[in-house]
Formats: structure tokens, C-alpha cells, sequence
């Protein structure tokens, strides 16, 4: 006898209905957990804004503006100088018998910044530029704030900002140069024949001002003249070759000292 077929099951073609309304599920789920946590953040960020407040002595005296408190005067203390801090070295001893470090990358960075931040201050951002190369830290000393044109005497009113700059840098014991550079218009006078005598004799005046104003190693100061064949920019507009009238204060990172004469 012959068994009877069971008669074909129907193909459900609404199973995805099941899947569906898992996703809807889940997706209605992550959405309620983003809205608690944007309402957790929302009450972090008010506490964190009340603890700003209180910390720049703001009280909140209601809710639309703060109160700022009045602050004791007798709580003002003096902002830290700028200048870096002096390392114990054994290696280097002054004129005054206190050791010097010598000045590294970091040092040079320091340094940089110290200066110009009194530079700007003082408002005498134009006057002097520096930058950190693989040399070391060159300062940049313009010619319209340090000397008169075809002069190589320094100007008096320099001085307050000549004394700060030494002042910062002969803290350490790093070799120094003082390079003097000119534009290349040529120059012709009694006392200065050429552009080598002028860019070398604001160089040495320079070097003769540190050592006698500053605790300065005479065995690691020297003072060179270029005249007008090392510029920094062009000599065919006056910005450029105002750019190029400068003397170079050098101070030798290690590679340099030993890497040139």
C-alpha cells in the first residue's frame, strides 16, 4: 500500500516582519541610552561650568549673569620672572666663581620665548628677531633700533633692551657671536672705507659692550663682519635690505661650537 504524501507546507513570506521589528526594538533601545547619556553629560557640563566659576572667584547671584567677587589685594603676589633657571654645572665657572650650564635645545626655546615676550612688552617686536637653528639661538639685532645709519656706536636708548637680551643668555656658558651685516649699498668714509670695516666694527663694539657690562668669558666671545655677502633677503626693495643691516648675537649649540672656527 502506498504511503499518502503529506500535502506541501506554504512558504511564509512574512518572516521578515520578525527581523524587522527586532531592529525597531534595538534601535528604539540605543536611542533612549543616547538620550539618558546626553542628559548625564548635560549635568556633568553644568557642575564643571559652577566649578570654573568658583574657581575665577565668579559667584552665581542668579541664573541669567554671574557676579564676579572682588578680589583681596593683599593676595596679589608678583608674577615669576621669565628668565630660565640657572643648572648647577661643573662644567663652566664664571668670573664670580657661580657655575654655568650650558644651554641646550629646551634652554634656547625658553630663552626665545622670555625675550620675546618683554619684546613685546616693550613694543619692540621690529627691532629684534630670533630664531633656533642648528647653530643655536640667533638674535637679530636691526640696524634702525640699535645703530645710525653708516655708524657703528650704539645707540643709548638701545641699551635698557641690549642689557636685557645679554642678561637672559650670559646665564649659561655657551660659546657667542657677534656677526655684523650690512646691504650691499656701498659705503666710503674716513672711518669706514667698505662695508667689511662698518659690519665688523658694530660687531667688536657689541662684543666690547658684554664684556665689560657682563660676566663673559673672553675665551668664548668672538666678533666677525660679513658686510653685505650673507643676507637674509634681498638687496633690490629698502625692506630687504633694511632686513640685511643687523648684527647677529650667535649663541652656539654644541654642533655649532665645535663644527665652526
Amino acid at each position: 500500500m502506498a504511503l499518502k504524501k503529506e500535502p506541501e507546507k506554504h512558504v511564509n513570506h512574512e518572516r521578515w516582519l520578525v527581523s524587522y521589528a527586532d531592529f525597531i526594538t534595538l534601535l528604539f533601545a540605543v536611542f533612549v541610552v543616547l538620550y539618558a547619556m546626553g542628559q548625564s553629560d548635560k549635568q556633568k557640563v553644568e557642575e564643571i561650568m559652577k566649578s570654573i566659576q568658583e574657581s575665577f572667584g565668579m559667584a552665581t547671584a542668579g541664573a541669567s549673569s554671574p557676579k564676579i567677587n572682588v578680589i583681596d589685594s593683599q593676595s596679589i603676589t608678583v608674577i615669576p620672572s621669565l628668565k630660565p633657571e640657572i643648572r648647577i654645572n661643573p662644567m663652566g665657572q664664571s668670573r664670580s666663581g657661580q657655575r654655568k650650564s650650558r644651554a641646550e635645545e629646551r634652554d634656547f626655546r625658553q630663552i626665545k620665548s622670555a625675550v620675546e615676550a618683554y619684546l613685546l612688552k616693550q613694543g619692540a617686536q621690529s627691532k629684534v628677531t630670533l630664531e633656533i637653528t642648528r647653530r643655536g639661538l640667533i638674535v637679530s639685532l636691526k640696524e634702525a633700533g640699535f645703530f645710525d645709519s653708516g655708524q657703528a656706536t650704539i645707540k643709548p636708548e638701545a641699551y635698557d633692551l641690549i642689557n636685557t637680551i645679554a642678561e637672559v643668555m650670559t646665564q649659561y656658558n655657551n660659546p657667542l657671536r657677534l656677526e655684523g651685516h650690512t646691504d650691499n649699498i656701498p659705503i666710503s668714509t674716513s672711518q669706514f672705507p667698505s662695508n667689511w670695516e662698518l659690519s665688523t666694527a658694530r660687531a667688536t663694539n657689541g662684543l666690547k659692550y658684554l664684556l665689560k657690562n657682563f660676566d663673559v668669558d673672553a675665551n668664548k666671545i668672538s666678533a666677525t663682519g660679513y658686510a653685505e655677502f650673507r643676507p637674509i633677503a634681498e638687496n633690490t626693495t629698502p625692506e630687504g635690505r633694511a632686513k640685511n643691516r643687523r648684527v647677529d648675537l650667535v649663541m652656539l649649540s654644541a654642533d655649532a661650537e665645535h663644527g665652526e672656527p
